[in-house]
């Protein structure tokens, strides 16, 4: 028996014939938060024995009665074979999320929250991918985007600690932090992948942006951690 939070709610939410719905098993519940988010946002719960298709269908129009193994969802009812660009940048995201974990087990303080804050932005725009829907976020960790950016690139002015290198001499935090800074670009470059069409032009401009934001904001996470450990040596 499984009880849904309004946040484990979200996490779950389906799409069925071109709109969002909640599966819902028999034994499972729902808390009134999620419940009231639920009516709120007019998501339908459905019973989860609706939650299978019929039957399946490919993107050149094939159509299969049972999923074959080498192929997975791209959504609901349309299968793709696992080697499909989305399906690579989902799994990147995957990676991504997983980095981010080991890191926040580190963390401490503000850092834990901005930590934590990064890994919700990530988990949304994965839900805004299945779920096919714009991505809105204004702001990342108490910044707009447009300061992430200004601040990324001159961080000896707001931060009184100039851009450096990564070295081993470096605290195995920064360093976790520093991996996935990587991780965050290589999440980019799948996106890229996933969301260009045969002219080269971005389909998912939003997710593009974001993620290109989130490794300037974790750029600066490091730059203040630098600068915090250099002050506490000098101490």
């Amino acid at each position: 028996m499984a009880v849904f939070t309004m946040e484990s709610a979200r996490d779950n939410i389906r799409v069925k014939d071109g709109r969002r719905v909640f599966y819902l098993a028999d034994g499972d519940h729902l808390t009134p938060s999620a419940r009231d988010w639920l009516e709120k946002e007019k998501i339908p719960v459905l019973p989860a024995s609706e939650a299978k298709p019929k039957q399946y269908r490919a993107l050149d129009g094939g159509i299969f009665p049972e999923k074959p193994e080498h192929m997975t969802h791209l959504r609901a009812d349309t299968l793709v074979r696992k080697d499909h660009p989305r399906i690579a940048f989902r799994g990147m995201v995957d990676h991504l999320e997983a980095q981010l974990l080991l890191t926040i087990v580190q963390a401490q303080g503000t850092l834990k929250w901005e930590l934590e804050e990064i890994l919700a932005a990530v988990r949304s725009m994965i839900r805004c991918d299945v779920l096919e829907e714009p991505l809105h976020l204004d702001t990342l960790c108490g910044m707009s985007m447009a300061q992430i950016r200004e601040h990324s690139h001159f961080p000896q002015k707001y931060y009184d600690q100039p851009h450096f290198m990564p070295s081993a001499q470096d605290s195995s935090l920064l360093l976790q932090l520093n991996l996935v800074r990587t991780l965050i670009r290589r999440t980019e470059l799948a996106a890229y992948e996933a969301f260009h069409d045969r002219e080269g032009i971005v389909t998912r401009q939003d997710i593009l942006q974001l993620l290109n934001r989130l490794s300037s904001m974790v750029w600066i996470l490091m730059i203040r951690l630098k600068k915090e450990e250099r002050h506490g040596t000098e101490a």
